[in-house]
């Protein structure tokens, strides 16, 4: 049984259901990602496993105990996310927004100790950011801003990273800066990393693991070949696509697709 799984799991606002019944294993020490079109629940699915949003029935467990009933410094230790918007106040340097990432290990007056600071530091390198240290976060670019808050997340010395569409608004450079990040954590450190992306063939390329979603239901979770099929995509997408293998990865890759009509 994984550290980290969904059972029966239903999620909505009000009365609109947005995911139903989901039961899925989250894998260790290994990069899963979420794909499914606009508004079928992604998002939602990752906000409830991390505790952002309430559910409605169902159980999210890991390490054996319902989070819910989980102390939040706690859940805190174990796991962290990066929301799709992160946004921070203004004028804050970029060590000062690392640190924020230590709060889960500070008691009383929430002074950083000296192993706090060694953690930050050390997030910072991981991360090629410790030369923004001193620099205000507003200042860096769409790509370094992003690493600054993977930065933060790592601060947190957590075992399980969530990222809700780390690579939204980066060029396409920073965008494999990003994903190459995350898989030289997960394959360094054994971080497990859950993250929501658009881009199918970025997917296949960096995913160990894929849930595809339709409408807060679940067409098929497994590695990518399982996955990146036209059976499935026609399904998750209502498209008609054309896969082939990536030359220097050997993975399924997207080459064309067509709107499937009249179906």
């Amino acid at each position: 049984m994984a550290r980290l799984y969904t059972d029966d799991l239903s999620i909505g606002y009000g009365e609109r259901l947005i995911v139903k019944n989901l039961s899925v294993e989250i894998p260790d020490k290994k990069i899963t990602i979420i794909i499914g079109s606009n508004g079928c629940g992604k998002s939602t699915l990752l906000k409830a496993i991390t505790r952002i949003i309430s559910h409605q029935s169902g159980r999210v467990i890991l390490d054996g105990k319902n989070i819910t009933k989980e102390n939040t410094k706690i859940l805190a230790k174990k796991m962290a996310i990066l929301p799709q918007t992160p946004e921070s106040a203004s004028g804050l340097t970029v060590g000062e927004l690392v640190s924020y990432g230590r709060f889960p290990y500070q008691k009383g007056f929430g002074r950083l100790t000296k192993k706090d600071y060694e953690v930050i530091d050390w997030a910072l390198e991981v991360t090629g950011t410790k030369d923004f240290k001193f620099r205000p976060v507003d200042a860096l670019s769409g790509g370094q801003r992003q690493r600054v808050w993977i930065a933060m997340a790592l601060a947190q010395e957590t075992e399980i990273i969530f990222l809700d569409e780390p690579t939204t608004y980066l060029d396409m450079a920073h965008q494999l800066e990003v994903l190459e990040l995350l898989q030289k954590l997960n394959i360094e450190q054994e971080r497990t990393i859950v993250m929501v992306l658009h881009d199918l063939n970025q997917a296949a390329r960096f995913a160990d693991y894929i849930i595809a979603l339709k409408n807060g239901e679940i067409v098929k979770v497994g590695n990518c070949e399982d996955v990146m099929n036209p059976d499935v995509l026609k399904k998750v997408f209502h498209i008609d696509a054309e896969i082939g293998r990536d030359p220097r990865t050997n993975k399924p890759i997207c080459i064309t697709y067509n709107l499937v009509n009249g179906e």
